[in-house]
């Protein structure tokens, strides 16, 4: 049986946390722009510690497992 847990969640965050997709932070010139599809570097390190926070929250913390078999 494989642990298709971490492989969800990590792709599910990875497209929600896209920077620019559905919200960007910080924005130029703005705190939040929605739907601007433009990034920044700062932008990307701050939705990077964010998908880091988000994940070890959902794989440590509570033990997210999705099993196929």
């Amino acid at each position: 049986m494989a642990d298709w847990g971490p492989v969800v969640i990590a792709v599910v965050l990875f497209i929600l946390l896209s920077p620019g997709l559905l919200f960007q932070f910080p924005a130029r010139g703005r705190i939040v722009a929605f739907g601007s599809m433009e990034t920044s570097g700062i932008s990307i390190l701050i939705h990077g510690i964010i998908f880091f926070g988000l994940i070890t929250i959902f794989l440590i913390a509570i033990g997210v497992h999705i099993y196929t078999g």
